[in-house]
């Protein structure tokens, strides 16, 4: 029964992969639509796994046995989560201490970690309180307006915790390798990310001079980790069109209480409800 419970979660978690397509509509509409498709099906299978580990290996549940291949099963898949976010954990942490070995310098009136290359580069650079980290080419070739503009970009990051945030996204990722669309669905959130702090930063500067930042800094060579950082050019160039595109158009209103549509992801978590059933 249990090996059962595993294979109706991986089904319907391959099944709901396999129904994303190409974004469309609102940035809303695309971020909701995104980030289900991408946290739902790992989420079924990792509260699958933990519904049979509960359980265990022995006892009946709607009158049949069950055994213990499906509790090793979602033991080493459990395992392998643990291994995973362990591993990381680890790399974003040497991306923090990488970080901090760079010296502190005031940029307008932010404080920031100087990095020392020639390549234009702009991160945030951290987990939940993450560091503003510039790099050396990048205060030399910007004006005043374009390097503001910049750093309203970052900003945006901060406000959303996006590095935070983003760890985990890229440990489901990880971990949710081999099923469908997952990489167009993590670089889709990755774009969405890049938007939202774009129109974050078009609050308070020029689109058009942040529009002039993002060509300018996009062109230059790229300096970016995935793990821990949040940085201005770190979308892909096929995306870019998309996002000066997005600055030049007029901005989109949407609702904070639309972004609360978590309810969803309750269904998630009715292999929990089984449980009660075991004996």
């Amino acid at each position: 029964m249990h090996l059962m419970m595993i294979l109706i979660a991986l089904a319907v978690a391959w099944w709901l992969r396999s129904s994303w397509r190409e974004p469309q509509g609102s940035w809303n509409l695309r971020w909701r639509r995104s980030l289900f498709l991408f946290l739902f099906p790992p989420l079924l299978i990792f509260m699958t796994a933990i519904a049979v580990l509960f359980m265990g290996p022995q006892g009946n549940m709607g009158g049949m046995y069950t055994g213990s291949i499906s509790y090793l099963l979602a033991l080493i898949y459990l395992a392998i989560f643990a291994i995973l976010c362990i591993q990381l954990a680890f790399q974003g942490w040497q991306s923090v201490e990488s970080a901090r070995n760079c010296p502190l310098v005031n940029v307008g009136d932010r404080r920031a970690r100087l990095l020392q290359t020639e390549a234009m580069f702009a991160g945030q650079i951290g987990f939940w309180q993450p560091e503003l980290v510039v790099s050396q080419g990048l205060l030399q070739a910007l004006s005043p307006n374009h390097l503001e503009s910049v750093l309203a970009h970052e900003q945006g990051h901060y406000q959303y915790r996006d590095t935070f945030w983003f760890f985990w996204l890229g440990w489901v990722r990880s971990c949710t390798a081999w099923l469908p669309n997952t990489e167009p669905l993590w670089q889709e959130l990755l774009v969405l990310r890049e938007l939202r702090a774009d129109s974050y930063a078009a609050l308070q500067v020029d689109p058009l001079v942040l529009a002039e930042s993002l060509l300018l800094v996009v062109s230059s060579s790229p300096v970016s980790s995935e793990i821990c950082c949040a940085a201005l050019g770190s979308s892909s160039a096929d995306r870019l069109e998309q996002r000066v595109e997005a600055l030049l158009a007029p901005p989109e209103i949407t609702s904070e209480a639309q972004f609360q549509s978590w309810h969803g992801f309750l269904l998630a978590f009715l292999p929990l409800v089984t449980v009660i059933f075991h004996s």
